[in-house]
C-alpha cells in the first residue's frame, strides 16, 4: 500500500471537510477550496480524520491513492494555515515596492515591471528586496511566485536578479582577458 496514502489526515479545529462522490470541499478560517478527485479513489471523513482509499493494486491507483492523499491534506493546511513562498531581489538598483494591489518592480529594465495581485493571492512587500505572496491553495501561491521569479531570473555572473529566499545559484566564471 501507499505509504502517504495510508495515513489518515486530521482534521484541525474549525476546519470542516465535506465530501460528495468525489468532490471534495474543505472550509476552514481562511477561506473554502474545492476540487474534484479521481473517481476510483474512496474518501471518506471519519470523526475527525479524512481516510482515502483504493479500490484494488492496480498501478493507475498506487499512483492516484497518495496524490490524492496530499491534494486533500494541503487543502486542509492551505484553509487552516496558508501558505507562503518568499523571494528576494538582489542587484543593484533593484528594488520592490506596492502600489495599492501592484507589485512595482525596478528590475535594471528602462521600465518599471507591474504584476497586479490575483485572486486568493495577497502580495506583501515588507522591504525594498523581499517579496511575500501568500494564499490558500498551495499550487497557485507556488505558480504565482514562479511567474514574479520569470521577471528577472538570477543570472550566473554576478547573482542579479529574483530568487526564491534560500536559493542557491550556480556561479560561473568570467572571462579572463588573455589573448593580446
Amino acid at each position: 500500500m501507499s505509504r502517504i496514502g495510508r495515513k489518515h489526515i486530521a482534521i484541525p479545529a474549525g476546519v470542516t471537510v465535506t465530501v460528495n462522490g468525489s468532490n471534495v470541499t474543505v472550509a476552514g478560517p481562511k477561506g473554502t477550496l474545492n476540487s474534484t478527485f479521481h473517481p476510483n479513489m474512496k474518501i471518506e471523513v471519519e470523526g475527525a480524520e479524512v481516510v482515502v482509499s483504493r479500490p484494488n493494486d492496480s498501478n493507475q491507483n498506487k499512483s492516484l491513492h497518495g496524490l490524492t492523499r496530499t491534494l486533500i491534506n494541503n487543502m486542509v493546511i492551505g484553509v487552516s494555515e496558508g501558505f507562503t513562498k518568499e523571494l528576494e531581489v538582489q542587484g543593484v538598483g533593484y528594488r520592490v515596492a506596492k502600489q495599492g494591489t501592484n507589485l512595482v518592480m525596478n528590475l535594471g529594465f528602462s521600465h518599471q515591471v507591474i504584476v497586479p495581485e490575483v485572486e486568493n493571492i495577497k502580495i506583501e512587500c515588507p522591504d525594498p528586496n523581499h517579496i511575500k505572496i501568500i494564499g490558500i491553495d498551495k499550487q497557485k501561491v507556488g505558480q504565482f511566485a514562479a511567474e514574479v521569479r520569470e521577471k528577472r531570473p538570477p543570472e550566473p555572473y554576478k547573482g542579479k536578479g529574483i530568487r526564491y529566499v534560500g536559493e542557491y545559484v550556480i556561479r560561473k566564471e568570467g572571462k579572463t582577458g588573455k589573448g593580446k
